[in-house]
């Protein structure tokens, strides 16, 4: 009764849109994601594709890549793009100079100068908040990962746990640290790097949230770090959302934050007239977060829509829909990957790891910490059934960590492919035999709303399932603002998670994924961060600060086959991407480094 009851609604639905006359509006664009909505708006913290969406739409960068071209660098906020030729890039690439535009304002009507240059980057890499994007900028211009390991430089413990404790003396020393990399010069900024770093001008260009210019004044009267060298402790390392920028904004990009509603889970921007480049062809943007596919593909149908999410698996049905224009084979450079926690907390944690104990009923904490269940789990995975029927053959299997399309990658890098006799071997040989013996059961997470990741973990449940009647894998759907909380406190036994390259060079993969301090070290646990440090890190500090072509790439295929040797993580996935969009959208342009969906400020609509 309940199916027949859910399919009158459904069908009830359909008739009354078809009904339905829109009042078509040229100034509104409404975008439906499905993934999940933005988990803070303050750029020195945001690093999900939902946040920087956002970000991408309120803030300008230094520098920008010309229509999507990753190859071709213009400037955006500065006026030139500094190169050794220009004189603007010293011969050893240590310092760089970057002159700054003039005239250009911020939303609250302030003029844009050097000063709010400087401070957007120095306030960032002194709040540091744990898992976020400041490690590139400490890296290039510092030679370190945080803002911890600047304290250690000064002297100061390098395993505080209560920033307070520490000496105030060296605190200040510190602080001295970060401030000098980085020096007003009349109207230039200049930076001083401590090694030679090639993708540095790519940090600081647009798609890069971490590098949104932000208005030195307002944020100081809105509660941010108020730039005396004595104060900042204060502002070091806040939850989210405490953080002053966590749901306000205030930039000089083409759109304007009005709300950010999170219990509705919907985003309103709208236009700012005075923006430098003139102002945007929209007057209104609606992003709303709705995971259910349905919904959406009625909202597109209807006209209530300019674009929405489709899941690659989805795209048939949009295909052949009047109105609707499908733009795929989009380059990306991403891999989608399923992570293993070396280190899971047991308790509260019930839902997950069961009872704890290797006993049938659940896992230890230690579970994935033994190679050959991360690699009995690898060889399990279907990676050709994944390819062909669920994302169509849109993308290509890894070959390791780095996708194929950067440099110094090994594309011929022996990989895991799916054997059920070679997981059975490693199941079998798993903590002395007991794993075979005594089998497990655990939780395995995707976002909701996400069908492809869904479907990935159920080809995976499947497999591990017909190996060993005593095996349990269960598939589970948390919502993304979960999934965030557990992933900070290392709590997934096992997930699935992109990553989206912040800048094109493989040693940004490198990173996040093998370094101790890398974002997925901390989502995985103590136990990945110290193999990180005795496997990883030197080889990853070295792979950047190399300047002879041939050295970086032993290097990265040496990453490459540790990587793939030791099965970290498993990538099955290097995804193509698409857009759907209603045919009266005008102007789309893409660009692999955006995480916006679309670039708004060149979006028209025009009825046809």
């Amino acid at each position: 009764m309940k199916a027949r009851v859910g399919s009158f609604i459904v069908v009830l639905l359909l008739l009354t849109l078809s009904f339905t006359v829109f009042a078509f509006d040229p100034e509104t664009f409404v975008y439906v994601a499905g993934a999940g909505g933005p988990q803070t708006l303050d750029p020195a913290a945001a690093y999900d594709t939902a946040s920087g969406e956002i970000i991408h739409y309120v803030y300008d960068n230094l520098f920008e890549y010309v229509g999507g071209d990753l190859n071709n660098i213009g400037p955006m906020l500065a006026t030139a793009v500094p190169t050794v030729e220009n004189g603007l890039m010293s011969e050893d690439g240590l310092t760089i100079r970057v002159p700054i535009r003039q005239g250009v304002k911020f939303h609250n009507g302030a003029e844009l100068t050097p000063e709010d240059v400087k401070y957007s980057f120095v306030r960032g890499m002194l709040a540091d908040p744990a898992g976020g994007p400041m490690w590139m900028f400490f890296e290039p211009l510092l030679g370190v990962q945080t803002m911890a390991d600047v304290i250690a430089m000064a002297g100061g413990p390098s395993d505080f746990v209560d920033i307070t404790e520490v000496d105030p003396a060296i605190l200040r020393k510190a602080y001295d640290l970060v401030d000098a990399t980085i020096e007003v010069d009349g109207n230039d900024i200049v930076f001083h790097l401590a090694n030679p770093y090639p993708p540095f001008i790519n940090i600081l260009t647009k798609g890069g949230s971490w590098s949104s210019i932000v208005c030195k004044d307002w944020m100081i009267a809105n509660g941010a770090w108020d730039g005396n060298p004595d104060t900042w402790p204060k502002w070091y390392d806040q939850a989210l959302e405490e953080m002053t920028l966590y749901d306000k904004a205030c930039g000089t990009g083409p759109f304007k934050l009005d709300t950010w509603d999170k219990s509705g889970a919907q985003v309103l921007l709208s236009r700012f007239d005075d923006y430098w480049r003139g102002p945007a062809s929209l007057k209104n943007v609606v992003i709303k977060n709705i995971p259910e596919f349905a919904t959406r593909l009625l909202m597109l149908r209807a006209g209530d829509a300019d674009a929405i999410y489709v899941g690659q698996q989805d795209l048939p049905q949009v295909r052949n829909i009047p109105g609707v224009t499908v733009v795929d084979g989009l380059p990306q450079i991403t891999n989608t990957v399923l992570f293993f926690s070396f280190t899971i907390p047991i308790e509260g944690n019930e839902d997950l790891v069961g009872s704890g104990k290797l006993d049938g009923n659940g896992i230890p904490s230690d579970f994935f910490a033994d190679v050959n269940i991360r690699k009995a789990f690898a060889y399990a995975f279907d990676y050709e059934a994944y390819l062909n029927e669920v994302v169509l053959g849109a993308g290509q299997i890894p070959k390791g960590p780095f996708p194929q399309s950067l440099p110094y990658v090994n594309t011929e890098q022996e990989y895991f492919y799916h054997d059920l006799e070679k997981a059975t071997e490693y199941f079998k040989q798993a903590f002395g035999g007991e794993v075979w013996e005594k089998g497990f059961k655990v939780g395995i997470v995707y976002n909701t709303g996400n069908d492809a990741r869904k479907t990935a973990l159920e080809i995976l449940e499947f497999n591990i399932e017909r190996i060993n009647p005593k095996f349990q894998v269960e598939v589970i759907g948390l919502e993304w603002a979960t999934v965030l909380d557990k992933l900070r406190s290392a709590s997934l036994p096992v997930f699935v998670m992109g990553w989206l390259m912040d800048f094109p060079d493989t040693h940004n993969f490198a990173v996040p994924f093998m370094h101790s301090t890398g974002t997925f070290a901390g989502y995985c646990g103590q136990g990945l961060i110290d193999l990180a440090k005795e496997k990883f890190d030197a080889l990853i500090d070295a792979g950047i600060k190399a300047t002879d072509p041939e050295e970086r790439e032993k290097i990265y295929h040496e990453l490459q086959r540790l990587y793939v040797d030791l099965a970290i993580g498993m990538p099955f996935m290097e995804p193509t991407t698409h857009r759907v969009m209603r045919d009266w959208v005008q102007g789309f342009e893409y660009c692999p480094a955006y995480a916006a969906n679309f670039d708004l400020y060149k979006i028209s609509k025009v009825q046809k």
